[in-house]
């Protein structure tokens, strides 16, 4: 099948079977199996999972094996590959990607121990960006293919999920040209980024993903230039709210959002 489609063409046999044409292949099947074969060539339900708090190196670990497992499987045929969204919390760490600037890293070994944080070079596309306590980190694990989404609609699809949430909060909230992410007052006097999404995408494979703040420790964006920008700045949930937000409903809502989305 290439691309993931294949046309079906079908003829009525009696009331119990089904003639399924494919390609030059026919083959005669009953009318529960047809249904399975149809709606599980392809595997499109999103099953959430969150790995609760854990370090950055540890869960760069699951993330690659994870990665590689479904590139492998990929290459090898099977169409029913698994899509995961996975959401997780970090300890203090940057993460710089295969773009980003040493130059946007504004402190040093001293100051970066004494603020308990770490930094990771990583491959998903971006610049630097940070990880910690109440920042919801999304590392969806998708087969793009099955969801018949190509690079840039997942990554607008992402936005758009994290937009919808937020309306839900009353934090409206909007895309900028050129400046991948979530905004507020984009086009405006004061333009903070809520939400930063970096991606890798190999073979229709997805992996790294988005860090939504929630009710994180806005300080320690001061210490980078956020994606590489000197001239905006950033915020949280909690900060554009005034109170503390239940992160795990955040969650949640988010799976649901993106589910309904690559389901339209």
């Amino acid at each position: 099948m290439q691309d993931g489609f294949a046309e079906y063409c079908f003829q009525k046999r009696n009331e119990n079977n089904l003639i399924l044409a494919l390609r030059s292949e026919v083959l005669c099947v009953t009318l529960p199996q047809i249904s399975n074969l149809i709606f599980h060539t392809m595997d499109t339900t999103i099953n959430y999972e969150d790995w609760g708090r854990i370090p950055y190196a540890a869960a760069l670990d699951r993330q690659q094996q994870l990665f590689d497992s479904k590139v492998t499987r990929k290459l090898k045929g099977s169409t029913l590959i698994g899509q995961d969204f996975i959401v997780c919390e970090h300890d203090h760490v940057y993460t710089l990607g295969l773009h980003g600037k040493d130059s946007n890293m504004l402190i040093g070994k001293q100051m970066l121990q004494k603020i308990n944080a770490q930094v990771f070079h990583i491959n998903r596309g971006g610049d630097i960006t940070y990880h910690g306590p109440g920042q919801i980190t999304g590392y969806p694990s998708l087969d793009l293919d099955a969801l018949h989404l190509g690079i840039r609609d997942y990554i607008h699809t992402v936005e758009q999920m994290v937009i919808n949430v937020m309306a839900s909060y009353g934090i409206q909230c909007t895309r900028l040209g050129g400046a991948t992410g979530v905004w507020i007052d984009a086009l405006g006097k004061n333009p903070r980024k809520i939400c930063a999404i970096g991606v890798k995408v190999s073979r229709g494979i997805t992996m790294h993903g988005f860090a939504l703040n929630v009710n994180t420790d806005l300080n320690y964006f001061s210490y980078i230039n956020p994606c590489g920008f000197t001239d905006k700045g950033v915020t949280s949930m909690q900060k554009e709210t005034g109170k503390e937000i239940d992160m795990p409903q955040v969650a949640l809502a988010l799976k649901d959002e993106f589910t309904s989305l690559v389901n339209h």
